[in-house]
């Protein structure tokens, strides 16, 4: 029987190589997207069996469209297909619901059975994976129980951490020095009590500030 797959990526040799990938298989590609907005639009079209997406997208970022199907399709899988092995993105792709989240260099069989078990209902993360992150996730809430006070840049730097940005990237992002971004960052973390940018990212998922 067919699966029927949305795929959402902005890079056109990505989308033509699963294009590549699936022919000969169960997988069918129903609908394609550049970006976390058109995704959506087409999750609601189609209704999928299964929407595998990007994390990194100019229009509309994977992780921001994961939570917009969960809200409005919560019964769609949604696998995470990046070439960023990155934990805040694994962290945030588990708080969000995702069914698993993939490297762009899974082999051909691998990422099929992988479909094929997260369109059935099941989640295919890794023991590893979940591993990484279960500190994130039990970390204890200091702070997430009462108002935490952050200013309007703590803020701003805040959500940009929690989309996977690295110091450096928040510092471009915000015009400003990336010492600056540094002590932003301690002065996040011991403000809602945890000890590293992964809890701190999952806390702004969980407080819908990111």
């Amino acid at each position: 029987m067919a699966i029927d797959v949305l795929i959402a990526d902005d890079h056109e040799v990505v989308r033509a190589g699963l294009r590549s990938l699936f022919q000969g298989t169960d997988v069918r590609i129903v609908a394609e997207a550049t970006g976390g907005d058109a995704a959506l639009k087409l999750a609601k079209k189609h209704k999928p069996d299964l929407v595998l997406l990007d994390v990194r997208m100019p229009d509309g970022n994977g992780l921001d469209c994961l939570a917009r199907i969960k809200l409005d399709l919560a019964d769609t899988p949604v696998v995470m297909f990046s070439s960023f092995d990155n934990p805040t993105y694994v962290a945030r792709a588990v708080a969000l619901g995702a069914s698993g989240y993939l490297s762009k260099g899974t082999g051909r069989d691998e990422l099929v059975s992988a479909i094929k078990t997260a369109a059935s209902g099941e989640t295919i993360w890794s023991r590893e994976e979940l591993r990484r992150v279960t500190g994130a996730l039990a970390a204890p809430r200091n702070g997430s129980e009462h108002e935490v006070s952050l200013t309007k840049r703590e803020s701003e730097v805040l959500k940009q951490l929690a989309f996977g940005l690295t110091n450096k990237e928040i510092a471009q992002s915000l015009g400003i020095s990336y010492e600056t971004v540094k002590e932003h960052v301690q002065h996040i973390l011991r403000k809602i009590g945890v000890s590293d940018r992964t809890q701190a990212a999952v806390w702004a998922v969980r407080k819908g500030l990111a």
